[in-house]
């Protein structure tokens, strides 16, 4: 039997781990400036539109949209290798802040600029829960992770 190579995980920073923390709890988080009110993703120690170090987290819906996308069909880490073709995209999330994951739960093919998706979470270790996006139309579905496949959509 052959083995697969263990998946690189995140590794959180002082500034992102509250992030994680909350994918861990099931609940997607965002920084929001105290000062003056933006949000903003990827995490930071500085507001980019005003400077401040005030930072709260606010839930996010985990709804929203595929700004960007590719389809990978290469292997760049051997651990993803038996995913291939997988997408990554950047959404939008309905709060405006975008974010880059995976879409998961219909072809590649299916994957379109505009299709509405949201959040589900991949427990992909212990310590260690993803968030990654499907569908919305898929809302009736259950998504289930297979070890070989990676996260699939179970209609």
């Amino acid at each position: 039997m052959t083995k697969v190579p263990q998946r690189p995980l995140p590794r959180p920073t002082p500034e992102s781990k509250p992030f994680w923390d909350g994918c861990r709890n099931r609940q997607l988080l965002i920084q929001r400036c105290k000062s003056c009110g933006d949000l903003r993703f990827p995490p930071s120690l500085l507001c980019p539109s005003c400077s401040s170090l005030e930072t709260e987290w606010v839930p996010s819906s985990g709804k929203g949209e595929i700004w960007s996308h590719a389809v990978f069909h290469n292997v760049y880490h051997p651990a993803f290798e038996r995913n291939i073709p997988y997408v990554v995209a950047v959404i939008e999330l309905e709060e405006g802040v975008r974010m880059v994951t995976n879409i998961v739960g219909c072809s590649p093919d299916e994957v379109k600029i505009g299709m509405p998706v949201e959040v589900f979470f991949d427990e992909v270790a212990p310590e260690v829960t993803i968030p990654r996006f499907k569908p919305s139309k898929a809302e009736e579905s259950q998504v289930r992770t297979d070890e070989d496949q990676g996260p699939v959509l179970q209609r």
